[in-house]
């Protein structure tokens, strides 16, 4: 299998609790301890939703132009439900929230949109407190739910290759003491709101994953929890900057979409 190596950024020791923003991050109380690690290309050999947490699948869109925030939440969210539908089996599907836009740095639109940076630390998107919360306040009125599973669909919609991908860690090699709880900040203007993260410690067990040269027509679905224990829980994730990329590229340009599936 072929890999790369390169740096990413793990929570360094802290006294504190952690804490990030999404916008400022002159407001961060955070300590990264940045590594070098070995990531491998899944393209030669495909990861699976039921065994490492996450999978990349054919997904072409009609949304034109993903710059469009009423055309995605018109036709792209209900394409969201259906694929989620699709390779989860869930019952229901619940999109959350609006397609968030991010841009490598190299891009003049990198910061300019709400939390359009490129996410540069190793995280878990919610805790197991945050992920039953949400998930209760998004439950479809007169299910009874034995089981939800939180999701994240990352789509580069730049063309290929990305200069700034994703990397994801196999669930499988994740293990509890890697892991912190953290305050995650939406701090919009008057409206600053938080919920429950994860960060993770630097464990040389973990394995690290990702997917070159990514097109528009396919979708990187991973977990960001999962109610059923006996399932790939969630998955550590962090952009990096991918030492194979022709340094002539345009910059990464992804529009992420999260969603909650309920099984009765």
């Amino acid at each position: 299998m072929r890999t790369v190596e390169a740096e990413i950024n793990y929570l360094g020791a802290m006294s504190e609790r952690p804490r990030y923003h999404a916008q400022d991050h002159a407001k961060d109380n955070l300590v990264l301890d940045p590594r070098k690690v070995q990531i491998a290309d899944r393209r030669g050999d495909p990861a699976s939703l039921a065994r490492e947490g996450f999978e990349l699948v054919p997904h072409k869109s009609a949304i034109a132009n993903f710059r469009d925030e009423a055309e995605v939440a018109r036709v792209h969210n209900r394409e969201i439900e259906e694929l989620l539908l699709a390779v989860t089996g869930a019952d229901r599907v619940v999109v959350t929230g609006r397609g968030i836009l991010r841009f490598g740095e190299r891009s003049p639109d990198s910061g300019r949109m709400f939390n359009s940076h490129p996410a540069r630390f190793i995280h878990i998107d919610i805790s197991d407190a945050t992920a039953r919360e949400f998930a209760a306040r998004s439950q479809p009125d007169g299910m009874t739910v034995r089981r939800f599973a939180h999701y994240n669909v990352w789509r580069a919609v730049s063309e290929p290759p990305q200069d700034v991908p994703l990397t994801l860690c196999d669930a499988r090699s994740v293990a509890p003491a890697d892991l912190a709880f953290a305050d995650a900040v939406f701090d919009m203007p008057g409206a600053e709101w938080s919920f429950e993260g994860l960060l993770v410690r630097h464990n040389p067990a973990q394995r690290w994953n990702y997917y070159s040269g990514m097109t528009r027509d396919e979708a990187l679905v991973f977990k960001t929890n999962d109610s059923d224990p006996s399932a790939p829980h969630h998955i550590p994730h962090s952009a990096f900057n991918d030492p194979s990329c022709p340094a002539d590229v345009g910059p990464r340009a992804s529009i992420e979409m999260r969603a909650i599936a309920y099984w009765s």
